[in-house]
């Protein structure tokens, strides 16, 4: 069944669509009249209208804020909402939409409340009709999140599962690292999106296009002298991370950075995916030769364009010759009557070495194959705990992966802001340093870092949700502002004093005591 898509067998009440972009609903006599107009064919406009209106939606979906479920004409109150979703469970889309837009139950425009969708401004007195595609959208969603165990809940259960858990799955991003100075990219203020935007970039994700890359690598060179690693050090989370290898607990930690310290912290490379590559190497685009990825990073600090020493190499062996340019078949290029004799016009091949990049996965590359072998050949049904840290998870297909693991698997969320569009069953927000340093603690774990001062003990504040049962809480230093919602630790609390060795993969598992 296509989403929200209802058809009922009821004659005089209205069929309602949601998948549909016109702008009032019919009743079955009437779909039955306008049947031969049905036939006919649209235009390509109206197909690229009902695109973009999906497309829209989408993005809305996407930026929900949480707002106030105040009840009232157009608003569900909080009791209210969590009736429809569990209803909307317990007999899917198309009894659902009938029960209560089809009969005129509820309109379209108050059940989209439910879902913790606020109606858009450029919605505001529109006819009901014009909130079905929306409303379909937020039902699919819906229906494809994970259920929450309710048996997990709080910080203390997340330590338990720590202890007990034998195959743990980490998804990591960028806010595992902001901690060390290296900015994320997706930040509305903060991150390295935001600054290229002030540079006048209208799409800063056209910096890490392929195509633009090869076209001309000096915009990326220019740039991403910003988000070079830092080579020596690495933070609490990271320290965490390996803590659950040293106890045999990791199965794989999946990480969207591109910073590769993992690498650095010790992380055994089988138990890590690096989904979106890293700057540990670097490839010639021309002639496939692979370097360490840090060979460029000077060139990357001048702005200058790294090209491979391998070609330069190949091209200063004396050739017998030149030789005629080929096209792009692989055929030789013809001089045509109209080429005049000057050598400008390109009819011989002039030598230049390939450009370096650095084997970070750009826009138009795919993910790397082992990201899809590993989760479903290795990990998908062992799993029994699943840790997300420090990212948003909206970008496919990493964000996918916490729907499609078995249902009875735990996952804990841990960030400094929540997110909507998956139910973990423990929501932990804070810096991620500090969080884990807790957990730990907890857990009676030993997490020894240079970044986390003796003692360190967090506190725990509830944070309210609207009709759902307790599992998000607020995770912050005892000198720090609760209110604060970035919940960012401030300069002091936790310094780094020097730099850290690299680790090695060779010391023993700790044992560890019980919650």
């Amino acid at each position: 069944m296509a989403t929200g898509e209802v058809l009922v067998n009821r004659r005089d009440l209205p069929v309602v669509d949601l998948t549909s972009t016109d702008s009032a609903p019919r009743s079955s006599r009437e779909q039955s009249k306008g049947a031969d107009d049905d036939h006919a064919p649209s235009s390509h406009a109206d197909s690229d209208d009902g695109i973009d209106s999906v497309s829209l939606y989408e993005e809305l979906l996407d930026e929900v804020e949480p707002f106030e479920l105040s009840g009232g004409p157009d608003v569900c109150t909080v009791e209210e909402a969590k009736a429809y979703r569990k209803r909307l469970h317990e007999v899917g889309a198309g009894a659902f939409v009938f029960e209560t837009v089809t009969t005129g139950k509820v309109s379209a425009r108050k059940l989209c409340t439910a879902f913790g969708i606020k109606p858009p401004a450029f919605l505001e007195g529109a006819e009901d009709s014009s909130f079905y595609q929306l409303l379909g959208i937020a039902i699919a969603r819906e229906l494809s999140k994970r259920r929450r165990l309710p048996e997990y809940s709080t910080i203390e259960d997340a330590a338990r599962l720590l202890q007990k858990s034998k195959n743990i799955m980490v998804i990591t991003g960028a806010g595992i690292s902001t901690s060390l100075g290296i900015p994320d990219f997706r930040s509305k203020n903060t991150g390295f999106y935001s600054k290229l935007r002030e540079m006048g970039f209208e799409d800063p994700e056209q910096v890490f296009d392929i195509h633009n890359f090869d076209e001309d690598p000096t915009i990326f060179y220019k740039l991403a002298g910003d988000i070079l690693p830092d080579l020596y050090n690495w933070t609490p989370t990271h320290e965490f991370i390996h803590l659950l290898q040293q106890k045999g607990k990791l199965l794989t930690n999946y990480t969207q950075n591109i910073d590769n310290l993992e690498s650095h912290a010790g992380i055994d490379p089988e138990k890590l995916v690096q989904c979106h590559g890293s700057w540990a190497t670097a490839t010639c685009r021309k002639c496939g030769h692979q370097i360490p990825g840090e060979d460029i990073f000077q060139n990357i600090r001048e702005q200058k364009v790294a090209e491979c020493k391998e070609c330069i190499r190949n091209l200063a062996v004396p050739r017998p010759g030149m030789k005629r340019k080929r096209s792009s078949n692989g055929g030789s290029r013809k001089k045509r009557q109209s080429d005049d004799d000057d050598d400008s016009d390109g009819q011989y091949d002039i030598p230049e070495p390939g450009v370096m990049k650095p084997d970070i996965t750009f826009f138009g590359e795919g993910l790397p194959k082992r990201f899809f072998t590993r989760l479903k050949d290795h990990d998908k049904d062992i799993v029994d705990l699943v840790i997300v840290i420090g990212t948003s998870m909206k970008v496919a297909p990493v964000s996918e992966v916490p729907q499609i693991l078995q249902p009875n698997v735990p996952q804990i969320y841990i960030s400094r802001d929540p997110i909507r569009h998956i139910d973990f069953d423990v929501n932990l927000l804070g810096d991620c340093d500090v969080v884990v340093a807790e957990l730990c603690r907890l857990a009676g774990w030993d997490l020894k870092h240079k970044m986390i001062p003796e003692g360190l003990r967090a506190e725990v504040n509830p944070v309210e949700t609207d009709g759902e049962e307790q599992h998000t809480w607020k995770v912050f230093l005892p000198q720090s502002d609760p209110s604060d919602k970035t919940l960012v630790v401030k300069p002091g609390q936790i310094k780094l004093e020097e730099p850290i060795t690299e680790k090695t993969n060779s010391e023993e598992p700790k044992t560890e005591a019980s919650v």
